[in-house]
């Protein structure tokens, strides 16, 4: 099994170039006397009260500047799965699905804290919290991938095990689910592959893509075989019925 894709086309280099730039520029940027970070975060008060509508584009380009790791698997994973998507759809259509991914997240990210805010469900640190990172983007890449080569077998790297890719994504929400991170954007993850998902059924160029028509008939058959299921146990267990019937009564022959 080989790593890594093929080739890794200009537009993936070019990303990650971009927003290694950026994350120098966000280390530095304070000792000139401009902070990179404090000025591209999205912000949910900073979005809608303020009007600084940026946010939703910029925080895309920022990672962590005391963590290099943020930055590194995000980039990472751009070159991973998003290497074989450019080749594969050309740099242009890659690029601006890359980008409405990110940018939609953003959007979400921004305004379902006010949202859950009206209706008295969310709190002071989620309308005033921050997010920063490609993982909105990258999500979407991730979720592309699973769908174009729903069978492909990958490695992860935590834990190294085989696995279809298809399964990527609900595992990746699992183990977020399971660790409980804090500091994790749950809803910009979830953004990134409901904005992805919404794109490619729009598009419909990418054949394995569920459509909500198809969703709905995937779970109508599930209904179906749940309740021809249960009609053939219920005619089992009469089956056994009658015949524990049948024994009683040839057993009380034999004893009288």
């Amino acid at each position: 099994m080989s790593f890594g894709p093929p080739q890794t086309p200009e537009i993936i280099k070019n990303l990650m170039i971009a927003n290694g730039a950026v994350f120098i520029a966000q280390i530095l940027g304070p000792s000139i006397g401009f902070d990179v970070t404090r000025f591209g975060v999205v912000q949910p008060a900073a979005v809608w009260e303020d009007f600084q509508l940026w946010r939703v584009f910029t925080y895309m380009w920022l990672h962590s500047p005391t963590s290099f790791l943020h930055i590194a698997f995000n980039m990472f994973a751009l070159w991973m799965f998003g290497s074989s998507l450019a080749l594969l759809w050309g740099e242009q259509r890659f690029l601006r699905y890359y980008l409405t991914c990110g940018v939609g997240a953003g959007f979400l990210i921004a305004s379902i804290p006010v949202l859950l805010g009206w209706m008295g469900l969310a709190s002071e640190s989620e309308y005033f919290g921050f997010t920063l990172g490609a993982s909105g983007a990258v999500m979407g890449v991730l979720l592309a991938y699973s769908f174009t080569w729903p069978d492909r077998t990958i490695m992860l790297l935590f834990p190294p095990i085989p696995m279809k890719a298809i399964y990527l994504i609900p595992l990746i929400f699992l183990m977020e689910w399971i660790s409980s991170a804090q500091n994790v954007s749950h809803i910009g993850h979830l953004a990134g592959v409901l904005v992805g998902w919404i794109y490619l059924v729009n598009e419909g160029r990418t054949p394995g893509a569920p459509t909500p028509q198809s969703l709905l008939l995937k779970w109508r058959r599930y209904r179906m075989r749940q309740k021809i299921r249960a009609v053939h146990r219920e005619d089992r267990r009469d089956r056994d019925r009658w015949r524990g019937g049948d024994d009683d009564q040839n057993g009380k022959g034999r004893f009288h």
